[in-house]
């Protein structure tokens, strides 16, 4: 990096990254029951070599710091369990036992964490557990380190919101996680190098245990086995519910992942709602006139912490300071009449922050994140006619190639313009050969080929997977992809969430002439739902108070959760016309896991 970048003589991340290191975990593998190793920190002993020309040099150093593994001391009476997984898993030592913060996303690396923790610092027991936020890299390794017989603390709406994009999009949010994560890259110089927030992500056993104790407001106080603990509630910016929170007497401040050594995500590339710029920076505000001033330590559920005051209270300014800049002039420039696509092209930050390496775009990047405040304020329309009724990618990329003299002539236009430098409009170029003719083998790696070279020159730990996962499925084919929504989550399910997610799966058309109404009679809650099947779209209510169904079906949750894995109706009891259940199970559509993305 050149000009206003950041300093590369400074190894202040380095010492900080290895500060308190207590133990490693050797070998650095996590393997469930099975066998199957879910979890691999070995595989990216290459870091510690030099960068090469197949990465961009401050994603490596990133990857780098991402890399250090093990138990790590933050100060006295907390912990960190580091480089096990994409997120960090705190444990702070109670009167009894050991409160864990975030446990990791799957079990077996949270059961493994904390087995080193008791290697070193005794046999505690787990005497209490808090979710900082609703991300499953926040809570889905739950199930490895307690049973749920201890208080759980969780932000207002935790459970909604927990198991909601589970629901509603999780299919093709997990199919464009594998491009942000990419986690069926393999490991290595040319490959996969980390997301910028961490290496990768486990691939173990996802749970997900209630909650049993909400935090509601900024400044509530809970008392957790002799652990005061203060909290700063942040719904909104980087989850949609989340909370900051500070230790009084170890005077320390954990950010959640509202603070962390990168440009976070406006809007995540594996998809989700877009996040408010504007409050992420209040938050950050509040948190520095909170605590800051009273802390000597600052963590977070990602990196590493910053010791010092000085150092908290610079750090937080810096980053409060990041999110403001980005959506104060990226509205101030809208109010000019540019549309996202030219504000991300030029927009830059200020010198104060481009030489800082926590504001570099390692997750995040200023480019996606200006768009998606675009899209906040202004939606996916820029105005322009021409742009309101557009052709979908398929029918747009005939025409063009058309246009332009046929594939063979777009792949030579490509490759000249591949050869001057400007990959970009290469890509797209090849783009519509593809969607034009994807068995066009010519076209297919010259793509792949632009892909990969974008991806190699990423400052962007996501925006590389993209490409190299684009460029993958371009020369090998899509993988296969598991179930979204395991056991562990899909028990996590109220029963309204369940019958919701049965209603976005019926297919429109085929029911638009059915009618019937299914009475779902819950033993075990001691109420009724009834769904209505009206004009191809499924509603729900529960208790309903007047008019008699054409079907009842008396059964548990149990029962209703092995229903819908397709393992039939045992245990479940009915009066009124049976076959109606058939017909509303025929009229489901089956998610696509692995539906094209770099190809129609």
């Amino acid at each position: 990096m050149t000009g206003n970048g950041p300093d590369h003589s400074d190894d202040t991340d380095f010492a900080n990254a290895d500060r308190g290191l207590i133990a490693r975990l050797e070998p650095g593998q996590v393997r469930d029951d099975s066998g199957r190793v879910v979890w691999d920190a070995d595989a990216y002993g290459f870091l510690e070599g030099e960068c090469p020309d197949s990465a961009d040099p401050g994603l490596w150093r990133q990857s780098q710091l991402c890399s250090r593994q093990g138990l790590f001391e933050v100060t006295e009476g907390i912990y960190q369990i580091r480089g096990l997984d994409l997120s960090n898993m705190t444990l702070v030592e109670g009167d009894q036992g050991v409160l864990v913060i975030d446990p990791l996303i799957s079990a077996e690396p949270a059961r493994t964490g904390l087995e080193l923790y008791r290697a070193h610092r005794g046999d505690r027991p787990v005497s209490g557990v808090i979710y900082s936020q609703s991300h499953v890299d926040h809570f889905g390794g739950v199930g490895g380190v307690t049973d749920g017989t201890v208080p759980i603390l969780a932000p207002a709406g935790f459970m909604e919101h927990a198991v909601s994009e589970n629901v509603y999009t999780g299919p093709a949010m997990a199919r464009r996680g594998l491009f942000h994560t990419g986690s069926h890259l393999e490991a290595g110089p040319r490959g996969h190098i980390g997301v910028g927030l961490g290496l990768s992500r486990s691939s173990g056993t996802v749970t997900l245990i209630a909650p049993n104790r909400s935090i509601t407001r900024t400044g509530q106080e809970e008392v957790v086995d002799g652990v005061r603990i203060v909290f700063q509630m942040t719904p909104g910016p980087e989850a949609s519910t989340e909370m900051n929170f500070y230790f009084p007497e170890h005077r320390a401040l954990c950010m959640a992942e509202n603070a962390t050594h990168n440009l976070h995500d406006i809007l995540t590339l594996r998809a989700a709602p877009v996040r408010d710029a504007r409050a992420w920076s209040r938050y950050l505000d509040e948190s520095i006139a909170l605590f800051a001033n009273d802390s000597d330590v600052l963590f977070a559920s990602h990196h590493w912490p910053t010791w010092g005051t000085d150092e908290i209270v610079a750090f937080l300014r810096q980053q409060r300071d990041l999110y403001a800049y980005l959506h104060d002039q990226t509205l101030r420039l809208i109010n000019q009449g540019y549309v996202g696509m030219e504000i991300a092209e030029h927009l830059q930050l200020p010198p104060g922050l481009e030489r800082e390496w926590h504001t570099r775009g390692y997750h995040g990047s200023v480019s996606h994140n200006v768009k998606a405040i675009y899209q906040r304020y202004m939606g996916w329309f820029d105005g322009n006619p021409a742009h309101l009724w557009e052709h979908p990618p398929e029918e747009a990329a005939r025409r063009y190639v058309e246009c332009m003299g046929g594939i063979d002539e777009v792949v030579r236009k490509a490759d000249g313009y591949r050869d001057r430098g400007d990959l970009r409009f290469a890509a797209t170029l090849l783009n519509h050969a593809v969607f034009t003719d994807p068995g066009h083998a010519r076209a297919r790696a010259a793509l792949a080929g632009v892909y990969e070279r974008l991806g190699f020159g990423s400052e962007s730990g996501t925006w590389r997977n993209f490409y190299l996962q684009g460029a993958a499925e371009l020369r090998r084919g899509k993988p296969d992809l598991p179930p979204t929504l395991g056991t562990g989550m899909a028990a996590a399910l109220s029963v309204d969430q369940l019958f919701e997610s049965v209603a976005i799966r019926v297919n429109g058309p085929k029911a638009w002439e059915e009618y019937f109404v299914i009475d779902w009679v819950f033993t075990d809650m001691d109420t009724t739902y009834r769904t209505t099947l009206s004009n191809g779209a499924l509603t729900t209510r529960e208790k309903p108070r007047r008019g008699e169904p054409d079907l009842t079906i008396t059964l548990n949750k149990f029962r209703l959760l092995r229903l819908l894995a397709g393992k039939g109706t045992e245990g479940m009891s009915f009066s009124g016309d049976e076959q109606l259940l058939d017909r509303l199970l025929g009229l489901l559509d089956q998610p696509d896991p692995t539906f094209d993305i770099v190809t129609p």
